[in-house]
């Protein structure tokens, strides 16, 4: 297995990557992480794999890459 998908819900709420990653708090500040995807369904998804190619990305560089924005 290369990876791992994972539905997060809380009660009707889908809670999206980038508020697991805030909920880590100060232990998820020192993580590493290396992202790969399957399927590119994003146009993030390059910035991501990019990122995080070689020794991974921070978690403060994955919640830019992952944290809905609007223009």
């Amino acid at each position: 297995m290369k990876g791992i998908t994972f539905p997060a819900w809380h009660g009707k709420h889908y809670v999206t990557l980038a508020e697991l990653l805030v909920r880590l708090g100060s232990f998820g500040l020192d993580l590493k992480w290396c992202v790969e995807f399957d399927e590119f369904v994003d146009p993030q998804s390059v910035e991501m794999e990019t990122h995080s190619a070689d020794a991974g990305m921070d978690t403060l560089t994955l919640l830019s890459l992952t944290t809905p924005f609007s223009s």
